[in-house]
């Protein structure tokens, strides 16, 4: 294979993609012949949607739901492999003085978003069908980052924001957020896509690159105070990080029909899609390495 494949490769600027930072750290991309630029995304699973159509990047680290439905719109990306197989908890969230203290109570707020297409977009249909809603009528504020969403509920532009439960504990325990609820998606959270181009140009670079990142979150979990290392680089406390180890698990499977089965389901029955898609139309499986590689 020819030395220093460019892959450039985006995700969210969260704990869940520490393995990726801590790999390039030790030059295990480079010693394999890959120059893997890493580009972070706080907009979420939206932007690295967009960034992968318009070929900015080659690979995201993606929230499952919000690929599988940008590429049944036409999305010319595969997903390679499942990267974290538990389920995303999500936080649902509102304006820390806000007397509501049930979800229930909020039938009518506006729910703040980062990007059209993103997880927080998505679940909030998940969150209305919960509680009965009619998800023709929610009302949607685009917010881009967790920034964003801040300033737009403390000035009530917004009243609900859906984002994972763990990176908003801080906002939530400073009284900016007050946690009404949490939901956990029906499916993996995190899958790892490629578009099309690349995967075509840079097969065999792809799959050197899965083989070794799945090496590093195979071990990540054991590596000598990992949780003070997560809470330290990401601001947050280690109690809550070591119950997020807890129910995290990494994964090198490929994405399961009955995967795609459950969030075309749960899609269909809130009016997201409209359409059943095959599983051959999302996935790719790259050939396997070698074992004396």
């Amino acid at each position: 294979m020819d030395k220093n494949i460019t892959i450039k490769i985006g995700g969210v600027p969260e704990h869940f993609n520490l393995p990726w930072h801590l790999a390039i750290e030790d030059d295990a991309f480079a010693k394999a012949g890959i120059d893997l630029q890493w580009e972070d995304v706080p907009e979420g699973t939206g932007q690295m949607s967009r960034l992968l159509r318009e070929e900015k990047l080659d690979v995201a680290c993606i929230l499952t739901d919000g690929i599988v439905k940008d590429i049944i719109a036409g999305n010319p990306s595969r997903i390679l492999q499942v990267y974290v197989s538990s389920p995303l908890l999500w936080g649902v969230h509102a304006p820390g003085k806000i007397e509501a203290d049930r979800t229930q109570q909020l039938q009518d707020a506006k729910i703040a978003i980062s990007r059209y297409g993103s997880g927080s977009h998505l679940m909030s249909y998940l969150l209305a069908k919960r509680h009965g809603w009619d998800t023709d009528d929610i009302q949607f504020e685009l917010i881009n980052t967790l920034d964003g969403a801040i300033e737009a509920l403390s000035s009530n532009k917004a009243q609900l924001f859906l984002w994972e439960r763990y990176m908003t504990q801080p906002i939530v325990d400073q009284g900016i957020f007050k946690r009404l609820e949490t939901i956990a998606t029906p499916w993996p959270s995190f899958v790892i896509a490629a578009t099309e181009n690349c995967i075509r140009e840079k097969e065999e670079a792809l799959a050197r690159m899965l083989s070794i990142i799945n090496t590093y979150t195979a071990d990540f979990k054991n590596i000598p105070s990992i949780d003070r290392t997560i809470a330290s680089h990401y601001d947050l406390q280690v109690g809550d990080v070591q119950q997020w180890l807890l129910r995290t698990e990494f994964s090198d499977d490929q994405l399961w029909k009955s995967t795609v089965d459950t969030i075309l389901e749960e899609f269909i029955a809130v009016g997201i899609i409209e359409k059943e898609v095959a599983l051959q139309d999302l996935i790719y499986e790259l050939p396997k390495l070698d074992e004396e590689e």
